[in-house]
């Protein structure tokens, strides 16, 4: 019987999440790995979703375990987490990752613990080991140390990894093989009165969605000043890209944790990032490393962000950033 590695597949707004087809894509690579004919498959839960599914089988979903129901719309892990993990203790994958949202974050560590298995959270790579085993890696320490998290005696070895981590390839198209789930058994799930979802509320990010942007600027604690800040968020409108921070500039009160990167924030992978004093501690480095051009301005010639950056300006950012608005502004004209 071949191995498995599962995906689960993420819903947002009646849609497959992007990070779900990044999750595939590397699923797709540690089966090639893992080799004996290992399958790739997926789960998806939900309302509705039938032509969803299609999307998994053109990313490689060799099989895809559909549980599609009315009362499945608005994500419940009083429902979700018993669903998933009754599924893959029939079909016993070696290895189920999910994305580390705010979802996935909450329901796969609710399925491992119906497994009796463990789960690496929050994963910046999933590797295999001389036995062909998960070796999830995640930062510790603030991202001072990568950790290496492997689960040898238990299945399914499961991790969840943020959006942003791995690239989402091209479609590795599988006929569609769906395999609807059975929801007779949870009736009573379904009409039990207790913590339910009865609607959502999303607030729409400002400006241009980090993970969307060709060209990110990011402000770290040497930005100094909500005014300098506000300057930072006039040159990326300018240049059509979008702002990231570092956790200082959040503490500080200049911007907000929803445009933080690093290992307790977002990753991302521009194709221009410039960073303005910012010192470069790992669990940032974490977060932004595969961008493509990578730019910093930094007053400190010894700032550890020089040593992954393609062009080092050492100065003030007090200096340059408002003339390089006002560069932009004129070229611009």
């Amino acid at each position: 019987m071949s191995k498995k590695i599962w995906v689960h597949a993420e819903v947002a707004d009646g849609k497959i999440a992007n990070v779900t087809y990044e999750l595939l894509s590397k699923a797709y690579d540690l089966a090639g790995e893992m080799g004996d004919g290992t399958e790739v498959e997926a789960t998806l839960v939900g309302s509705g979703l039938e032509e969803e599914a299609g999307h998994l089988a053109r990313f490689g979903a060799k099989k895809i375990y559909l549980a599609d129901d009315s009362k499945l719309k608005l994500y419940s892990p009083v429902i979700y987490a018993p669903i998933l993990a009754d599924l893959a203790a029939a079909n016993s994958p070696e290895i189920y990752i999910f994305g580390a949202t705010a979802t996935g974050s909450a329901l796969g560590p609710a399925v491992a613990a119906r497994l009796k298995t463990g789960m690496a959270a929050h994963c910046v790579n999933l590797l295999l080991d001389e036995r062909k085993q998960l070796k999830a890696l995640v930062p510790s320490f603030g991202g001072k140390v990568i950790g290496e998290i492997l689960c040898p005696s238990k299945l399914p070895q499961m991790a969840s990894v943020k959006p942003g981590i791995f690239v989402k390839k091209d479609p590795v198209p599988m006929p569609k093989r769906v395999e609807k789930v059975d929801l007779g058994v949870y009736e009573k799930l379904f009409d039990a009165k207790g913590l339910e979802a009865v609607g959502v509320v999303r607030r729409p990010p400002e400006g241009l969605p980090l993970n969307e942007a060709q060209v990110v600027l990011c402000g770290g604690y040497g930005i100094g000043s909500q005014e300098n800040w506000n300057t930072l968020e006039k040159l990326a409108h300018l240049l059509g890209g979008a702002t990231a921070s570092t956790r200082p500039a959040v503490d500080e009160g200049w911007t907000g944790e929803h445009n933080m990167v690093g290992t307790s924030g977002q990753s991302i992978r521009p194709k221009v990032y410039i960073g303005f004093g910012i010192s470069g501690a790992t669990h940032h480095i974490c977060g932004m490393n595969e961008s493509g051009v990578v730019i910093s301005v930094n007053r400190d010639e010894e700032s550890p962000i020089f040593q992954v950056s393609d062009f080092l300006v050492q100065g003030d950012v007090n200096v340059i950033l408002p003339a390089l608005l006002e560069a932009v502004k004129s070229e611009m004209e």
